[in-house]
């Protein structure tokens, strides 16, 4: 549905690059739409925008590339469509625009609206506290407002003088405090006792591409383990569901027994006894939804070549970040081999303990992140467009 904006309501311009933008964005907006009911929103979005009236001027797809070198191949094209938007938005002088993570897209467009006089809120915090410390001054003068997820964000800012505001993590709201895991299961068609292992590659074409084939290995060992397990493995898209298809066949997969489902991340992190889970968002939610898992990641390698040695922390999946210890194990690059990634999983579903140990450490994870965020981020935006 595309809303007219009327004479008395401002345009708001956002970009978010991929679903957890589009998920990020969708709550700011359930906050915000109320309140400017006939003003224009419009940039780069998903479908989750879109229920809020939201109007996507490209694909949200041509952004979701991930890893240095893969980002070159696809440079062209992503510079084109920000140049592109950047004339749009400086002819249109919308109200606000809002930067919805994607941090190389969009802090560069950012900057150049704010020294046009367009005012800039950049929606969750660059990992400035695990690489890349320096980004802050970019940031600085990027940016007329930040909104962070995480409450030790919030110190960062207030200390380098960028205007903040802590709104909570949307993800806390929008996933039970108590996940039912019998309706993840019938919703999923999975039986009641049975033992169930989430495979989450990712989201992004490029996280498909290296992740796939080593985590269905890994369920192939897992399943001459024990071959009464489960395995669901949801995909972000159609598309993501095809190239997945497609990677598992090219390795003669086929016949690790997979049930591949178009979305429903949620009842199958729900459902699961524990989850392997590529490093990013998707470990939160998991996390939240209060499971074991094991985090793992692999890319193109002149990307980890270079990136290996950018990091201040230990740790690189969110989950172990927040509690500042590795509580959860963290497979990278060559050491996420099927084999020990089977490993790793195995003692995730047969260690009754430490499944008890890591609920009550994301309930309290829980905790600590939740907040009226749509409330929250669309009163932060609503002071700083002045309506």
């Amino acid at each position: 549905m595309q809303l007219v904006a009327s004479s008395a309501e401002p345009t708001i311009a956002l970009v978010a690059g991929e679903s957890s933008g589009d998920l990020l964005a969708s709550r700011l907006l359930s906050g915000l739409r109320p309140e400017l009911p006939g003003a224009r929103m419009h940039g780069i979005g998903g479908q989750r925008m879109a229920d809020y009236g939201f109007v996507s001027d490209w694909p949200m797809e041509k952004l979701a590339v991930r890893g240095l070198f893969e980002v070159v191949a696809h440079y062209r094209e992503i510079k084109g469509i920000q140049i592109a938007l950047r004339n749009q938005l400086l002819a249109e002088k919308p109200a606000v625009f809002i930067g919805v993570d994607a941090p190389d897209f969009n802090l560069g467009l950012e900057s150049q609206l704010k020294q046009a006089g367009i005012p800039t809120m950049h929606y969750i915090s660059p990992s400035i506290w695990a690489w890349r410390g320096g980004r802050i001054k970019k940031i600085a003068e990027a940016v007329s407002h930040m909104l962070v997820v995480f409450p030790f964000e919030e110190a960062i800012y207030k200390k380098a003088g960028i205007p903040v505001t802590y709104v909570g993590h949307p993800l806390a709201e929008v996933i039970p405090m108590e996940p039912d895991t019998a309706v993840a299961r019938r919703a999923l068609g999975l039986a009641p006792n049975a033992a169930v292992v989430a495979i989450l590659p990712g989201s992004r074409m490029s996280e498909l591409k290296y992740n796939s084939v080593a985590f269905v290995r890994a369920a192939r060992l897992l399943v001459q383990r024990d071959p009464t397990l489960c395995f669901i493995a949801p995909m972000a898209g159609a598309a993501q569901q095809r190239y997945f298809a497609e990677l598992i066949a090219q390795a003669g997969l086929q016949d690790v027994p997979i049930q591949v489902v178009a979305g429903q991340s949620h009842d199958a992190m729900a459902a699961a006894d524990a989850v392997l889970v590529a490093s990013g968002t998707a470990s939160l939610e998991v996390a939240l939804f209060k499971k074991p898992m094991v985090i793992a990641y692999k890319m193109m390698r002149a990307s980890w070549h270079v990136m290996r040695h950018m990091g201040y922390q230990p740790w690189i999946g969110l989950p172990n970040i927040l509690a500042q210890e590795f509580v959860v194990p963290e497979l990278l690059q060559d050491a996420a081999t099927p084999q020990a990634l089977a490993d790793a999983l195995w003692r995730q579903l047969q260690d009754d303990a430490n499944r008890r140990r890591l609920q009550a450490r994301f309930t309290e994870m829980h905790h600590a992140l939740l907040r009226n965020t749509a409330h929250d981020s669309a009163r932060a935006v609503l002071q700083l467009i002045g309506h």
